[in-house]
């Protein structure tokens, strides 16, 4: 089968397609014949070097898919055939979502959402976890404040969706042209353009400062101020963690396997309560020209590869 490789580190132009086994699952787990696999800055990371230089034989690239079940362990009983999505685990695998087939455990599938098309729902395992996990980390009940930096992104868009059915009150930030998509089609109560002090701009709203922030953006120390004393931030990467001050707890979310919220999310996405959003699609063939457009910038939405 053809999979997508990184063997060396460097930019998109070490990214190649090669031929793999088909893999085998194990008792717990499902082969799925990919039909999508969307691309991240998780994959940039692995292909700079970010977790460590490539094993022998090389690594494979992609955290989530769309796709069927093909073969299933003795101790699953989900039926050959049936569209799901899931979340590809784990840093340096020899294979993973960017392939033609790939195996992951039971528990990081879910059915894929009724009427979107595979390349759409290959876009919600990795950023709709991270999303819905960094909400639960920040642990805010109905009612409270809420900042989320990068909101018009792949995590902030899912996670401004999501912070509003919590019953959440939404400040969220991003470049003045994203204003519409995040008040108008995913509900963020006030939006402040970024740039100038972002503290003093959201107490313009929450004199005392919001509850709790998740900063998608990476922006780190430079969201504090907007943060009420002995309230809650939360990042996705480590190295954007900040300091904590005033009382401040600081968490990092790391994404994990959790069917059962896949599902919710799933379902969310087949209601029109969550938005999927593809920037570009490309063949499995041309990933290496996938890669190079991802690294390029300026999305909104995923680049999905498509097989």
């Amino acid at each position: 089968m053809r999979a997508v490789v990184v063997r060396t580190t460097g930019g998109p132009e070490v990214v190649e397609v090669i031929d793999r086994p088909v893999p085998e699952p194990g008792i717990a787990e499902v082969r799925l014949k990919v039909r999508a696999a969307s691309l991240n800055p998780a994959d940039a990371a692995v292909r700079a070097g970010f977790f460590g230089a490539p094993p022998a034989g090389g690594v494979g690239l992609g955290w989530d898919v769309a796709g069927v079940v093909d073969a299933v362990g003795p101790a699953v009983a989900l039926p050959v055939g049936a569209p799901v999505i899931a979340l590809v685990q784990g840093t340096l695998l020899p294979v993973k979502g960017q392939a033609e087939y790939v195996v992951v455990g039971v528990s990081a599938v879910a059915p894929a959402p009724a009427g979107i098309a595979p390349e759409l729902a290959a876009t919600i395992p990795l950023n709709g976890l991270t999303a819905a996990q960094s909400l639960e980390l920040l642990g805010l009940a109905a009612g409270a404040t809420v900042l989320i930096t990068g909101a018009a992104g792949a995590v902030g868009g899912y996670a401004v969706q999501l912070a509003g059915r919590l019953g959440l009150t939404v400040i969220a930030t991003g470049s003045a042209a994203d204003e519409a998509l995040v008040r108008d089609d995913f509900g963020a109560q006030v939006y402040l353009a970024k740039g100038g002090g972002l503290g003093a701009a959201v107490r313009e709203h929450v004199p005392d400062g919001v509850d709790g922030v998740l900063d998608t953006a990476m922006l780190g120390g430079a969201a504090l101020p907007a943060l009420r004393d002995g309230g809650v931030f939360v990042t996705t990467r480590i190295d954007a963690m900040p300091r904590p001050e005033r009382g401040i707890r600081v968490r990092l979310t790391s994404v994990g396997a959790d069917a059962s919220r896949l599902t919710t999310l799933s379902d969310l996405a087949a209601a029109g309560r969550i938005t999927p959003r593809v920037a570009a699609t490309y063949p499995l063939e041309e990933a290496a020209t996938a890669h190079a457009r991802l690294a390029a910038g300026g999305l909104r939405g995923r680049v999905v590869l498509v097989s």
